[in-house]
């Protein structure tokens, strides 16, 4: 489903160029919920760009669902990204003037997708995740569990076949971190493809394979040991 080969990505700040992927190789079949670990600064955030299309490569290629689109220009890889790729971030990254409902509809306002079935979706997905009966509420009235939920959902209405998660426990605690990482373990059995980066060994080893990254380069993988 997804191919990197041999893609670099580097950023230049005045006289200084920093390699943040350096010549990496990766496949990630459908289905895959994967897990990227590594100091801070050594790509991970980098490599989540890429794969979602936020940025592009330097050099090497890029493969997502048979097509190389290392050199597409942003108005294609927008129409690629909409409804192929979900992002969750540490930070939420939830708007505080709207609704819970709001702010997961906002995910569907590009698309084609009719104004009541939009809506229908959107209370779907809140149910799903419970948090349906929240949906009138501001974020900063919710929980960092519940905020979490909501970006979750927010992810997900577009049902997406990759899912990127940067870091989704950072801002919580054990026992929201947890519940986070049971949604994610529910959603990639429902079949979506996911790529989490984390530095939680624990949450890690959730995952079914670990791609370890250090100064922009593939350090190693390891596969899950069942239980």
């Amino acid at each position: 489903m997804i191919k990197l080969v041999r893609t670099t990505k580097k950023f230049v700040g005045g006289e200084v160029v920093t390699t943040a992927l350096n010549d990496i190789s990766l496949e990630i079949a459908a289905g895959e919920y994967i897990a990227v670990t590594g100091p801070s600064g050594c790509g991970k955030s980098t490599l989540l760009s890429i794969l979602g299309m936020l940025d592009s490569p330097d050099a090497g290629e890029y493969w997502f669902e048979g097509q190389d689109v290392a050199g597409w220009n942003e108005a294609k890889l927008n129409e690629l990204r909409r409804g192929r790729v979900g992002f969750i971030f540490q930070n939420f990254n939830l708007i505080e003037e709207l609704s819970v409902r709001e702010n997961v509809e906002l995910a569907l306002e590009y698309s084609d997708v009719p104004a009541r079935e939009r809506r229908e979706r959107v209370a779907q997905m809140l149910d799903h995740l419970g948090i349906g009966h929240r949906a009138r509420h501001r974020p900063s009235q919710l929980s960092g569990g519940q905020q979490q939920r909501v970006a979750i959902a927010r992810a997900l209405v577009n049902r997406p076949a990759v899912l990127l998660a940067d870091e989704p426990t950072g801002n919580l605690d054990s026992a929201h971190g947890e519940e986070v990482m049971r949604i994610l373990q529910q959603i990639n059995e429902a079949g979506t493809t996911i790529v989490m980066v984390t530095h939680s060994p624990a949450h890690a080893a959730r995952a079914a394979r670990t791609v370890g990254l250090i100064d922009g380069r593939i350090a190693g993988t390891a596969e899950a040991v069942a239980a």
